[in-house]
């Protein structure tokens, strides 16, 4: 990987805010890391002098955070939380900040649509493979406070009580019958939906952290799959589906075990709830486009779109993992429909 490219593209985003234009993410920061990862780093640059243009400033704190839990899912003391997090990565390690929060923000893996979790996913997984540095540590401050001040539970979500494996727990998710509206309003329907407390304690939990990450592998390729038969209900909020427990999955690695099992619950509640406000009937799955992994991730660079190129790399971690070629299918798909 690149590592310069990489970090000028961290300096230049650590100015901007975590959102945009009202409660919009600033995908920038993975979507450059995803690129950079896979090689598209001439592109980089470029990609960001257009991004750029669209987002908002850093946010100025108001004060410190003091009770966490107070602050915590308050989003106008974002500002707060990013500088909070600043310092307790310069003052501590990077591991053991993770280790302190990962539990706190987990019951809000909803933030931001998800993107708290998946921007932690990209910067962890920058650190685990590729070393510290300031801009890699800043960014995951600026991660982990974009989760702290939109942290959102999934409604009803809590420890997997049930039997089934993933794609019985998938086949089974209900969806909301009122699908119109932001997610934040789609989340809150959840609980009116008869089937859907059982749905989000259907997965069998796992028993140890080997089947942890076993079963969140199985949850990023059955999620693939599935956005080739839904993915035209919201062609951009499903990708979320899969990328969301993707970044679960790659920080694993970093946490104490003790923390897998509640992390594949965390994850698999993200899946099914999106999966359930999002996703339309089944169509046809498309056909997959010539060429391996490499080819797909260029479709993706070339097409441009962050949520094109975050679900490209998510996929392709999928492939990687199980060697079936339809997943791949899953970024083509987006590129036709986003």
């Amino acid at each position: 990987m690149d590592d310069g490219i990489l970090n000028e593209a961290y300096q230049r985003l650590h100015r901007t805010g975590p959102e945009y234009e009202g409660w919009l993410s600033n995908h920038g920061p993975m979507a450059v890391e995803a690129l950079v990862r896979h090689g598209q780093g001439p592109r980089v640059h470029r990609w960001l002098d257009d991004y750029l243009r669209r987002l908002d400033e850093l946010p100025r704190g108001l004060r410190p955070i003091d009770d966490w839990r107070a602050a915590l899912g308050d989003p106008k003391r974002a500002g707060d939380w990013l500088a909070h997090f600043d310092r307790e990565l310069r003052d501590r390690p990077w591991r053991e900040v993770l280790g302190t929060w990962w539990p706190r923000l987990l019951p809000g893996i909803a933030a931001g649509a998800t993107h708290g979790v998946i921007r932690v996913g990209h910067a962890v997984r920058v650190l685990l493979r590729d070393g510290t540095g300031a801009d890699r540590l800043t960014e995951l401050g600026q991660a982990l406070g974009y989760w702290a001040a939109r942290w959102q539970p999934v409604p009803g979500a809590g420890p997997l009580t049930g039997p089934a494996d993933v794609p019985a727990a998938l086949a089974a998710v209900p969806r909301i019958a009122d699908q119109t509206g932001g997610i934040r309003e789609r989340l809150a329907r959840l609980l009116a939906v008869p089937e859907w407390s059982g749905a989000v304690a259907a997965l069998r939990p796992p028993t140890g952290p080997a089947e942890a990450e076993r079963i969140l592998t199985e949850l990023v390729h059955r999620a693939g799959l599935d956005y080739l038969r839904f993915g035209h209900g919201n062609p951009v909020m499903l990708v979320h589906a899969v990328t969301a427990p993707t970044a679960v999955l790659r920080t694993l690695p970093a946490l104490a075990p003790a923390l897998w099992a509640p992390s594949v619950a965390a994850a698999w509640s993200a899946t099914a709830a999106i999966t359930s406000v999002y996703a339309a009937p089944a169509a046809p799955p498309p056909a997959l486009e010539p060429g391996g992994p490499a080819e797909v991730f260029d479709r993706a660079a070339r097409h441009g779109d962050a949520h094109v190129v975050k679900l490209a790399d998510a996929v392709l971690d999928a492939h990687a993992a199980t060697g079936d070629d339809r997943v791949l299918a899953a970024a083509d798909h987006a590129g036709r429909l986003i």
